[in-house]
This record gives C-alpha cells, structure tokens and sequence, in this order.
C-alpha cells in the first residue's frame, strides 16, 4: 500500500446528524462493513479522483459515497469522503497557473463551469440546505501539520501504535472540547497580536468546527507522515503541548517563552517539510 504523506483533520458526526435518507444509508453502511481503514482510504481517495479527472473531462462523474467509520462509545460516527466535491477542486486546480489554451485543452470550459458550481454550492451552504449535510468533513495537509490544528487537541488525547506493519499516530477528542480550545486560541492570539495570519488561521479552523453537530468527534491524524519520522521522534512528539504552552505564554504577556515554544514547534516540522524537496 503506497503511502501519501499527508495529514488530515477530520470530523467525525453521528447518524442523526444527517436526514432521514442518510441516516438509513450510512446505517447500513456501517452496518455491512463497506467502509475502508484510515490506511486504505486516502489511497482510495487519491485514486477516485485521478481516475475522474482522466475520463473524457466532458462532466463531472457520479462517485459513490464513502466515509470513514468510528464507534465511539455507543454510538456510530460517519465522515463522508465527499468525493464529488473532491474532484470538482482537482479540475479547477489543475487550471491553475496554466496558460488559457492549455487550461481550456486539459479542462473544457463546461467542466470547469460545472466544478465551478460544484464547490460555491457547498461553500455557500446550499448543500447545507437542501440535504440537512454539513461541508466538507476532513481536511488535507501535504507535507506536515497545520500548526493551528494542534489549537484544538490536547497531547493526552494522543493515541499512539509503532508496533507491526502499521504505525498510527493521531488525536481523537469530542467537538465540544475542540471548540474550547478553538474559542480561546482565538481569544488569546486576537488579544496578543492582533489580525495577524495565525490569528485569521485559528479563526478559519473555529469557524469549519461549528458547522457540525455538537456530538460530533473530531481526529488529527498523522497519516503517512509517520513512515517519515523515526520511532524516537513520534513517542516524544508533544507538538499540542507546546502550542498550548505558546499560548499559555501569550495570555500571559511573556513572549519569550511563546516565542520558545514557537520556535521548536515550527523546526520540529521543518524537517519533515524540507523532505519534499528531496523527494
């Protein structure tokens, strides 16, 4: 199984987070096994979309929907793959930075009109509307970890597995207490430094976490990044830590020390960003 090295933030909602229709799908979903690992899913993932984007580009294909499946407690928790939406980002990204003859040649204008579409529908929240279904579940980071999405975890809710062909790092944590953390991220960073990238960053992240239901489970997973470190790095990892320390720093008023914890956040990560040049 090739690994892509990506991280992702995912959301994970319950059944009645959904309407009547897709309660009963996903139900049955889950219920019948379909769903793919959180090892086989993004490579899934990755070849549902290529394979779209070379079949013809005269409209947007019809994917079946997927999700990732977690049982937590009692209850059954669904993060829809969003294909559809997936694909539709791929072929207006492939237009870009490309000169319009070659952009029209690769992705026809209709196509690209129907991508268009695709995406302000569920940016506007007309998806929202019509099928009772929040945006996107789960977000894609290439290449390291978003340090804002360290704001909403904490490092004792890190689950951690180095043994066997399968190595797992990630964070799993209920909504409400991702929220929290998001609010007063958000509280600290405004107050200290202002409408600064960080700030409008963590204010983005806050914002996406209110769209979902109040049950809802949210996992930071590293993903392939885990088959870039070496086993030390990944047990001694403490990245949530040092942002809650940043920020402790900040409401504080000492920023040396934010300064500090900064400063080993951003060369922890710089590694493993420095190892796609190399790739």
């Amino acid at each position: 199984m090739p690994s892509l090295f990506a991280s992702y933030l995912r959301v994970y909602e319950p059944l009645t987070a959904f309407d009547r229709d897709r309660q009963l799908f996903w139900r049955q979903y889950a219920s019948e096994g379909r769903d793919l690992g959180l090892v086989e899913g993004p490579v899934r993932q990755r070849t549902a979309v290529l394979e779209a984007l070379g079949a013809g580009w005269t409209r947007l294909p019809d994917l079946p929907d997927e999700a990732y499946v977690l049982e937590w407690g009692d209850s059954v928790l669904v993060c829809p793959w969003n294909l559809r939406l997936r694909v539709a980002e791929a072929a207006l990204n492939a237009r870009d930075g490309v000169p319009a003859v070659l952009a029209d040649a690769f992705v026809p204008p209709v196509l690209a009109g129907q991508a268009k579409a695709v995406v302000e529908d569920w940016r506007s929240g007309a998806k929202v509307l019509e099928h009772g279904v929040p945006r996107v579940h789960e977000q894609t980071s290439t290449w390291g970890v978003p340090l804002r999405w360290f704001a909403f975890v904490d490092l004792e809710e890190r689950e951690i597995s180095l043994s066997g062909r399968r190595r797992v790092l990630r964070y799993r944590t209920e909504i409400s207490k991702a929220r929290r953390r998001a609010h007063r991220a958000v509280s600290v960073l405004r107050k200290a430094l202002g409408d600064a990238p960080i700030t409008e960053a963590v204010e983005e992240g806050t914002r996406w976490l209110e769209e979902f239901h109040p049950r809802s489970v949210i996992e930071l997973d590293y993903g392939g990044l885990v088959n870039l470190l070496p086993e030390d790095n990944l047990t001694e990892d403490d990245s949530p830590g040092l942002v809650a320390a940043g920020l402790s720093a900040l409401s504080r008023g000492d920023a040396e020390s934010a300064s500090e914890a900064y400063e080993k956040l951003v060369a922890r990560w710089r590694v493993v960003q420095l190892l796609e040049r190399s790739n």
